[in-house]
């Protein structure tokens, strides 16, 4: 694998620090802000919302420019977000902050994913795009459990200004290792909107939307279901986030490893098994070891989903790869905030905080019963495809001129 993947995969480690390390700060945020748990879930969803909104801006903003560039510039953005949520005076001013460094989320990992794959042979795409998300699945291993800690001990602001040098590093990572490829020539927004006119795209992306929403249920609200109904006290939350973490970087792996080989039936066995997974936590959230093993399985399956949906959206959009490829990390995110709202509705409605978990299973389910939709449609393209081959006759033979 060439090193400019492991610059790619330090950007994505600060982004996915700063994604995922709000859920154990929700009750301190809360608190300090005087909003109630479901109130600081928009920090979740709004985070979410605005990587659905810049990741289709930005991306086209970076047809401008080559793409190393566009790189630079979104890690800069992250920064300042970060920044402006590590000194923000009031819970507005924060929620605006998030949306500042979401904007970068999905055009970094979107045009990344573009770059990953165009860096290795064809057979190696999935591989190279799982690389580069094991930034962000180690985010959850590392920087996640770190910044809940100094989140915990120090304060949340602590552990946002931690973010921002990340997002420094990241910066620096891509300047010294990304080569300078020059710009696409001929890239026109409407060649790249003509992506979305293939129905296998949009399912694709219907299928991210669903499937990934499904892990957020349940882990955006992770740390009062854990504490309130397991029983660990809120400093095992560090841990129990770093079993989370281990499993998306176990997951996210076998999932790069299997995608370029058996990508539909790996996306019937992980969308299927995660249904069943957040169905059972409902129940194996009332039992300490019962619910850290819960929450592995659930990072694991939820990660096998990523590489092979990412790839299936670059295959299909061949033509025109990069506004596809981050529109569907914008998919993910939107699964995010939908899942996050809802579980903050169900919440709300006073059916406790393993509700959320039901959403998640429904999510996933749905998710399978589209990707069964998607196959079959694709076997009867093909099917069609070749009957109507079959029945072009043969052009006749042009007889031999005579001398």
């Amino acid at each position: 694998m060439p090193l400019a993947l492991l610059a790619l995969a330090i950007g994505a480690f600060g982004i996915g620090t700063t994604e995922f390390v709000i859920m154990g700060l929700l009750p301190e945020v809360a608190a300090d802000f005087q909003v109630s748990i479901p109130a600081a879930g928009f920090l979740v969803t709004g985070y979410a919302l605005g990587v659905v909104l810049g990741a289709p801006l930005m991306t086209v903003l970076g047809t401008r420019v080559t793409r190393k560039r566009m790189l630079m510039f979104l890690m800069g953005l992250f920064v300042v977000g970060n920044v402006v949520s590590a000194t923000a005076p009031v819970f507005e001013v924060m929620l605006a902050g998030r949306v500042i460094a979401s904007l970068a989320h999905g055009a970094f990992f979107g045009i990344g994913s573009v770059v990953a794959a165009d860096l290795v042979a064809p057979h190696k795409k999935a591989g190279a795009i799982a690389m580069m998300f094991t930034g962000l699945t180690v985010a959850n291993v590392v920087g996640v459990p770190l910044g809940t800690y100094i989140g915990q001990s120090v304060g949340w602001r602590a552990t946002f200004f931690a973010v921002a040098a990340l997002g420094v590093i990241g910066l620096l990572g891509v300047a010294r290792l990304v080569p300078d490829q020059p710009r696409a020539e001929g890239v026109r927004l409407r060649h790249e909107l003509a992506a979305f006119r293939n129905v296998q795209v949009l399912l694709a992306m219907a299928m991210t939307v669903l499937g990934f929403g499904g892990v957020f249920a349940a882990i955006t609200y992770i740390t009062p279901m854990m504490t309130e109904i397991a029983g660990y006290s809120a400093s095992s939350v560090t841990w129990l986030l770093v079993l989370f973490g281990l499993g998306m970087v176990g997951g996210n792996l076998l999932g790069g490893k299997f995608a370029d080989r058996h990508l539909m039936p790996l996306l019937y066995v992980s969308l299927g098994a995660l249904a069943v997974v957040l169905s059972l936590f409902t129940l194996t959230a009332h039992n300490k070891i019962a619910a850290a093993v819960t929450i592995v399985l659930i990072g694991g399956l939820g990660f096998a989903t990523v590489p092979p949906l990412q790839k299936r959206v670059l295959d299909q959009a061949a033509g025109a790869p990069t506004l596809a490829s981050a529109v569907n990390i914008g998919a993910f995110n939107l699964g995010n905030a939908l899942s996050a709202w809802l579980g903050g509705v169900v919440i709300a409605a006073g059916l406790g905080y393993t509700a959320p978990n039901w959403v998640g299973a429904v999510l996933a389910a749905s998710a399978l019963v589209l990707a069964v939709v998607s196959s079959t449609l694709e076997r009867r393209t093909a099917t069609r495809s070749r009957l109507v081959a079959s029945h072009i006759p043969e052009p006749a033979a042009v007889p031999a001129a005579r001398h």
